[in-house]
């Protein structure tokens, strides 16, 4: 396995569900799992294609109430190509026998191949070789060549090749006591080529609650010796899945190539008169397979040489995994993604876990988009901004003012966050409070901010984002309380719910949410300041039209200011903070005990309740709350707003909350350990390390034992690359200034990225001992000379020249000349 590919030398049928999420391919507009095209969905494999943004509704009735859920949907399976000898079985490793495997996905070209050999149930033994793609060069297009080689047989043989609209959504198992079924077949049909005259085969769909209309066409050709085949072809129809089965004799040793293009079209795309005719339109012109490769492997190229982070370390695959993640995100979010609203979802769009929403993970991804394609950013800030008017209506239905966003979100922006949820450790379904996460709020809020001050692009926040940010201000400040009696006088906010998760209520409450959650008030001081800057921000013309338009008051902004400085934040009487008022006043939790008796821990909240218990009555954590703050803000940062709040904060109050609740987490999410690798890089750098390695390692090694199979975790994924990139180099961009710290943890000994900030390019090499930038010579707009803080101190860079500068300064030893 090189820093290149990702390989599996044998079948694994109980690994097959996550071997299809990791090799999904797709490209920013649909995506395909890496399932055979030769098999069919079952408890062991599953195709699923989906398109970005794509879903419907339905509803489930569960115990006397009927329950609402908008899926991603699975549409028509365009993989189905597979083959037997004429009076043999149709290949399927169900039924085969194994006698040599090789799968790989080749990350750089973003191609996906399969070569095996396996002996049928007559003894017949055949080499089976497959490529697959989803373009990036058009995304609207998609291939796969199937090369049948038989090594000791010969004799008539049959390929067989369809698009199957039957498909449901059964890609999750805790899912399938709801509505599965999306689609409504509206045509299925063989259909000749103009240009070609191809016999070829289309089927168009129509999501039955949203209708969203999806065109499928393919081309399937057989080739021998480079030359094209006329072989026999007879339809084998059935409802909803046209079906070709091509019929010609093969020979001993003789290889057959089968070639199929597909396309697919939506009713949201531009410029075209009805996605079925679109797609069996291209279809008829599309290129041949290997000029398709080459097509998508350039656009690759393109990509790589954006998104690219080399990692060199000791570690063997720390390098592949790093790329393997970038790859994931790319095939999620890619410049296609610019003409398509949808936002970036949490599960990538990789299955059907989380149903495709968007969460609050755009916190985790979309920094680092930010430093290498921020128009890709832009866009996916702009689902937000789309959704502004539901985030409004919201908050004016909760009898607050300004907007609040929902903590699931799907099409329209309503809340899509499920009003019960099945634990399959009980089989129970259990109340689910998790919308009351209003910080999903705040994660916007600051990757729009962010977007800002990585990109130093005004335009983004005067065409929307501004707006978002002032509306998000406003919800809080109408949900914040004054309390006199607190402190000298307090803002609080009561009902919400942290990132943990685990806390929902008090023990034994009837009501759902908590008081004071300290990640929340924090926050909500950060986003009071930034909305006063936000205005300020602005050039004189835009800025008069937002306080107009808006009606923004001086009164408004003093108490922004005021919410900024007053914010009330729990403390326990050592000088942590409390996750949430009243944290300190929990149970201790018997961490040992319940690790001896269930091995793993991290989904203490559905232990808990199988045994009628409740995670509410302890002090532990599914993932960081209280330190997310740490996340997000350096210690400086955190020293300064504390300050600004009035209560102190140091060094030794960093590593006390850090030590506090590292002992009271039981990293029931992934990105629990990206976040704790982070905040110990500085501070703590070989736990980092192991915490980093836990991260990279949790998709591909499925540590939550399956989920992956249901979908990546694109928070995750995106990331650890971004704390390896900024992270660990620790690059900040703050009100125009850059800032470098660089802390390389474990056996990494080299991070080198180009890396776009303020508009412009830089070539980033860091080692344990020196920084190495080269600022592209566009930068001499901006100066001649370019100042940059590197580990406390500022140096100043020339654009276009190459320059290291050591970490550490040299020390000086005088010497007395007397005594030399």
């Amino acid at each position: 396995m090189g820093d290149w590919s990702l390989v599996y030398e044998a079948y694994d049928p109980k690994a097959q569900g996550l071997r299809e999420a990791l090799c999904t391919l797709g490209n920013g507009f649909f995506c395909s799992r890496g399932a055979f095209a030769f098999e069919t969905a079952d408890d062991t494999h599953y195709p699923g294609t989906y398109l970005a943004g794509g879903y419907n509704r339905a509803v489930t009735p569960i115990s006397d109430r009927e329950v609402e859920n908008e899926d991603l949907v699975n549409f028509p399976n365009w993989l189905c190509l597979t083959f037997r000898p004429a009076d043999g079985e149709w290949l399927s490793l169900e039924t085969y026998e194994v006698l040599s495997f090789r799968q790989e996905l080749d990350l750089k070209s973003g191609v996906a191949s399969l070569v095996m050999r396996v002996r049928d149930h007559g003894q017949r033994e055949t080499v089976v070789e497959e490529r697959r793609l989803v373009s990036m060069a058009d995304p609207h297009l998609a291939a796969i060549e199937l090369k049948i080689t038989p090594e000791n047989w010969a004799g008539p043989i049959e390929v067989a090749s369809a698009l199957d609209g039957r498909v449901i959504n059964w890609g999750v198992k805790r899912y399938r006591q709801l509505a599965s079924r999306h689609l409504d077949v509206l045509d299925d049909r063989h259909f000749s080529g103009d240009l070609t005259g191809d016999d070829m085969l289309a089927v168009t769909v129509e999501t039955n609650q949203s209708k969203l209309r999806v065109g499928e066409a393919a081309r399937t050709r057989l080739f021998r010796d480079g030359r094209r085949m006329e072989v026999q072809m007879t339809p084998a129809d059935e409802p909803g899945c046209p079906r070709q089965i091509f019929t010609f004799h093969a020979d001993e040793g003789e290889p057959t190539r089968v070639e199929k293009v597909a396309a697919l079209y939506s009713s949201k795309d531009k410029a075209i008169s009805e996605p079925g005719l679109a797609a069996r339109e291209l279809v008829d012109v599309a290129s041949d397979f290997d000029e398709l490769v080459d097509k998508h492997a350039h656009a690759w190229n393109g990509l790589w040489g954006r998104f690219d982070v080399q990692a060199e370390s000791d570690d063997p695959q720390l390098q592949m995994i790093v790329r393997l993640h970038i790859f994931q995100l790319i095939q999620s979010v890619s410049p296609h993604t610019l003409d398509v609203d949808a936002g970036a979802p949490a599960r990538g769009w990789h299955g059907e876990a989380y149903r495709g929403h968007i969460f609050w993970d755009e916190l985790y991804i979309l920094p680092f988009i930010d430093t290498h394609y921020p128009d890709i950013s832009r866009a996916l800030l702009r689902y937000r901004y789309h959704r502004l008017r539901k985030a409004r209506w919201a908050a004016e239905h909760a009898g607050h003012g300004g907007a609040t966003y929902p903590w699931q979100s799907g099409s329209d922006g309503r809340e899509e966050s499920q009003v019960m949820h099945l634990n399959p450790r009980s089989g129970r379904w259990v109340p689910d409070a998790s919308a009351q996460q209003r910080h999903v709020n705040l994660a916007i809020a600051y990757n729009m901010w962010a977007h800002y001050q990585l990109t130093g692009e005004r335009a983004a926040l005067e065409t929307g984002n501004a707006d978002v940010i002032i509306e998000i201000a406003r919800y809080f400040a109408s949900l914040a309380q004054w309390n006199e009696a607190r402190d000298g006088g307090r803002f609080e906010i009561h009902g919400v719910m942290g990132p943990d998760e685990f806390h929902e209520s008090y023990p034994d409450a009837e009501e759902h949410g908590l008081r004071n959650n300290a990640y929340t008030n924090v926050m909500v001081s950060w986003l009071m300041e930034t909305a006063l800057q936000v205005v300020e921000a602005l050039d004189d013309e835009p800025r008069r039209d937002l306080v107009q338009r808006l009606g923004i008051t001086e009164a408004e902004r003093d108490r922004w200011d005021r919410l900024s400085r007053r914010m009330y934040v729990p403390f326990h009487a050592d000088g942590v903070i409390s996750q949430f008022e009243g944290y300190d006043n929990l149970l201790e939790f018997d961490w040992e005990g319940y690790r001896e008796k269930y091995g793993n821990i991290q989904r203490l909240d559905r232990i808990l309740e199988a045994e009628g218990d409740s995670a509410d009555r302890y002090k532990l954590a599914k993932q960081a709350d209280a330190l997310m703050l740490f996340y997000l803000f350096d210690q400086p940062q955190m020293e300064a707003r504390f300050q600004r709040l009035g209560y102190p904060f140091s060094a030794e109050h960093w590593l006390k909350n850090v030590d506090y609740y590292l002992a009271r987490t039981s990293h029931g999410s992934t990105l629990s350990f990206l976040v704790h690798a982070w905040v110990l890089a500085r501070h703590r750098p070989d736990q980092s390390w192991e915490y980093l390695l836990t991260a990279l390692n949790s998709d591909v090694g499925d540590i939550q034992g399956g989920t992956t199979a249901e979908g990546i975790h694109l928070g995750l994924m995106a990331g650890t690359v971004d704390l390896v990139q900024r992270g660990l180099t620790g690059l900040q961009a703050r009100d125009g200034k850059l800032i470098f710290d660089p802390s390389l943890v474990g056996s990494i000994r080299r991070i080198a990225t180009a890396l776009q900030v303020f508009g412009h390019w830089i070539m980033l090499e860091a080692t344990p001992d020196t920084l190495t930038l080269e600022f592209d010579i566009r930068w001499q707009r901006r100066a001649e000379r370019i100042p940059v803080e590197v580990a406390g101190r500022i140096e100043e860079f020339e654009p276009g020249v190459r320059k290291t500068v050591p970490l550490k300064q040299p020390t000086v030893v005088a010497v007395d000349a007397a005594g030399a």
